[in-house]
């Protein structure tokens, strides 16, 4: 396991955070946090490969950043998160299949754009918003990338020596034309779909507070198209998520100041960036903290009351997406031919 990607991961999440710190901007805090996740994709990869993931993870995440900024400028319509909250599940599950792309599920398009949609935005702050993620993103876009001469450099030292100065970069992800066409990546679109306007829908019923939890705790608990419905996997999921809101209680409970908050995120980056691509059971137990902590730094609420809403909307999500994975199941089953 190498530090190197966790590094770049940490960086790319830290340099903004403590520009906005500096600044007095710590309100702005999410759409810096969702920028700097673009630095989360192209582990592992030959960098002309990386270039591709990278990009592409960058433009999905700016567009999911754009539209929820787009839907808080509207007053957050319930109807036009909706329609654009399924949109982004369905395209981002496709896009992440057929660049296979390692995160492989939508969870951080679907996240950046209910918690962009969820902060107050005047018309008048849209535009330097996104600016702002934007200018996040290609931050970690150049510090993603900037391996690449790191590793030249050591190449030549290397061919020199005889030594082998950094491991290999093993994954090579190609381009599947065939998503569109193949009957078990849309039954994940659909699981993800429906899922979400269930777990939504009744966090909305039951008055939650900001019902988008329950969804990002679906998407989490779906499995990645084509991959075994796994119950065991979705239950590490849940598992995952639930520890990661006590991670967050602890880490949280005695309202720590803003740099400490920071460097909870920058940690949490850190390990989810090490751990995402061999166990994402393990990798949410930083993932969940890291969501909170960047909502608990650009709005402060009282934390009794948020974790509640946090551990009740993972069980109802969770509860769905395991329901679904069940579903999916059986469906699959049935189209086994029997001999």
């Amino acid at each position: 396991m190498s530090v190197e990607v966790g590094f770049r991961a940490a960086a790319a999440v830290a340099v903004p955070l403590l520009i906005l710190l500096a600044v007095g901007r710590l309100d702005l805090a999410a759409y810096a946090t969702f920028g700097a996740f673009t630095a989360l994709y192209g582990r592992n990869e030959p960098y002309r490969l990386r270039l591709r993931s990278v990009s592409i993870a960058a433009v999905a995440m700016l567009v999911s950043i754009s539209l929820g900024v787009i839907v808080a400028v509207a007053g957050e319509p319930l109807w036009l998160v909706t329609v654009l909250l399924v949109l982004i599940v369905v395209a981002g599950t496709l896009l992440a299949t057929a660049f296979q792309l390692l995160p492989t599920q939508p969870l951080f398009f679907v996240f950046a754009l209910l918690v962009c949609a969820a902060v107050p935005t005047t018309a008048q702050d849209a535009l330097p918003r996104i600016g702002l993620a934007a200018a996040v993103a290609a931050f970690s876009w150049v510090l993603t990338l900037s391996g690449w001469v790191v590793r030249r450099w050591a190449g030549d030292r290397a061919a020199r020596t005889g030594a082998v100065l950094l491991k290999k970069l093993h994954r090579r992800p190609g381009v599947d034309t065939t998503v569109f066409r193949d009957g078990r990546v849309w039954l994940t679109a659909a699981q993800n779909a429906v899922g979400v306007l269930i777990a939504g829908g009744v966090a909305l019923a039951l008055g939650l507070g900001h019902a988008y939890w329950a969804v990002v705790s679906l998407v989490a608990v779906i499995p990645p198209a084509r991959a075994a419905h796994s119950i065991s996997r979705s239950l590490h999921r849940i598992l995952g998520t639930v520890g990661g809101v006590g991670v967050a209680a602890v880490v949280l409970f005695w309202s720590p100041p803003a740099v400490v908050v920071i460097l909870v995120i920058v940690v949490c980056q850190f390990f989810a960036e090490m751990l995402v691509g061999r166990h994402y059971g393990y990798a949410l137990l930083f993932i969940t903290p890291m969501a909170l902590a960047v909502s608990h730094l650009a709005a402060p609420v009282p934390l009794g009351p948020l974790l509640f809403d946090r551990v009740i909307e993972t069980a109802l999500g969770a509860g769905v997406g395991i329901a679904l994975v069940l579903l999916a199941r059986a469906i699959e089953r049935g189209r086994t031919p029997t001999i």
